[in-house]
């Protein structure tokens, strides 16, 4: 055992010097840049934010340049860091209905107050190739100067205005849309915790609360979490929503300065806040109604937000008197194996060296094989190669 891993450590330092080539790619071509993955590749930046627990873009886009593009491994890179992070303070909640709004869309209604807003998105796009961006360079761009960006922004600033107490547009900013002006949807109502949870400090225990079921969530995989949002929509589990609100934008953020006890704005977040509302039969005690799911992550990652509402609602069954039979309505599955970080970290370990743990199990085997040519007479069964065997092989002896 000790002869096969002698020389590990120049192993090792070979791999990541060849990992380092590998990752710079062909010379001559121009390296790219922190700046440029930041700023071209934001979709995936923010991605990577979302699941590390972390808002830095810079540091994302470097996690991502190291990695070579694989975000979950990016992912990885970033949680890891922000572990070395002291924690200095608390924020305070962040308000959504203030957001500064980029993209702004309701399903249920075709016209919102203050609007719908398309804002930037795939969802009206033709998926071919765009052939043109092989050749596309800062001089093919110029007319994207002065956009109407700026318009949009404009527009969002001022539907995100404080409207006065009694107009439609109020209720809309602080609810779920038109819906929240009718008597058909629950009222949003918190866990009745006197603390938030906090899944960064301490394990998430089951059957989970709601506020640790949303952290979970909003870090999980975005793939995971899509696909179990399918199969509650596809029939393993009734689950089909409508999207009341939808919207990205910048927030504000807050923090209380201990010693001063004075509120200071620290800067402006990118997030992407998704509220869904489910058709739910009556249990006899409220008249049939709409439900909840809500998801909240960071940077623009609708696709995320969506998903997790829609399993915020589904994980709400045992709360909601309904029965858990399918995947995504047991919180144990879904919270236990959605974390990309330690799916990764399970999976991946087996690509190191198991050298004991086969042995023992070779072993095992030889005396399983052993006694079934005992039960059965069989002499001609063939035994099982042992550690001597395989390196008599191996040597060509």
């Amino acid at each position: 055992m000790i002869t096969s891993i002698k020389g590990g450590e120049a192993a090792i330092a070979a791999s990541q010097r060849l990992l380092a080539k590998r990752r710079r790619g062909n010379p001559t071509i121009a390296d790219l840049g922190v700046d440029q993955i930041r700023e071209q590749l934001s979709l995936a930046v923010d991605r990577v934010m979302s699941e590390g627990s972390l808002y830095d873009p810079d540091l994302a886009a470097l996690a991502i340049k190291q990695s070579e593009g694989d975000l979950t491994e990016a992912i990885y890179l970033l949680r890891a860091f922000r572990t070395t992070l002291t924690r200095f303070g608390y924020a305070e909640p962040v308000d959504p209905a203030a957001m500064v709004v980029r993209r702004r869309i309701a399903t249920t209604h075709k016209d919102v107050p203050g609007g719908q807003l398309l804002g930037p998105t795939y969802d009206y796009t033709h998926r071919i190739l765009d052939i043109a961006l092989l050749r596309a360079s800062s001089d093919d761009l110029t007319d994207l100067a002065g956009d109407s960006e700026s318009r949009y922004e404009k527009e969002a600033e001022d539907d995100a205005a404080e409207p006065g107490p009694d107009s439609v547009a109020h209720a809309l900013t602080k609810d779920c849309g038109l819906l929240a002006l009718a008597d058909i949807v629950e009222d949003a109502r918190p866990d009745g915790q006197s603390k938030v949870a906090d899944i960064t400090r301490d394990p998430v225990v089951f059957p989970s609360t709601r506020d640790q079921r949303l952290q979970s969530l909003a870090r999980g995989d975005e793939g995971f979490l899509m696909g179990l949002c399918y199969s509650t929509m596809r029939g393993y589990g009734r689950n089909h929503p409508f999207v009341a609100e939808l919207r990205c934008g910048d927030v504000g953020v807050v923090l209380t300065i201990p010693e001063l006890n004075i509120p200071v704005g620290i800067g402006t977040i990118c997030l992407t806040e998704c509220q869904t509302v489910h058709l739910t039969t009556s249990d006899g005690a409220l008249p049939p109604r709409y439900t909840r799911g809500y998801g909240l992550v960071f940077g623009n990652s609708e696709r995320k937000a969506l998903s997790m509402a829609i399993l915020d609602r589904s994980l709400r069954s045992a709360e909601l008197g309904e029965t858990a039979t399918y995947p995504g309505q047991d919180d144990e599955f879904v919270l236990s194996h959605c974390d990309s970080v330690a799916a990764s970290g399970l999976v991946q370990h087996l690509k190191l060296p198991h050298y004991v743990d086969f042995q023992a199990e070779m072993q095992l085997l030889g005396q399983m094989r052993a006694d079934y040519a005992e039960r059965h007479a069989n002499p001609s069964l063939k035994p099982t190669p042992g550690p001597d065997m395989i390196t008599e092989a191996l040597s060509g002896d």
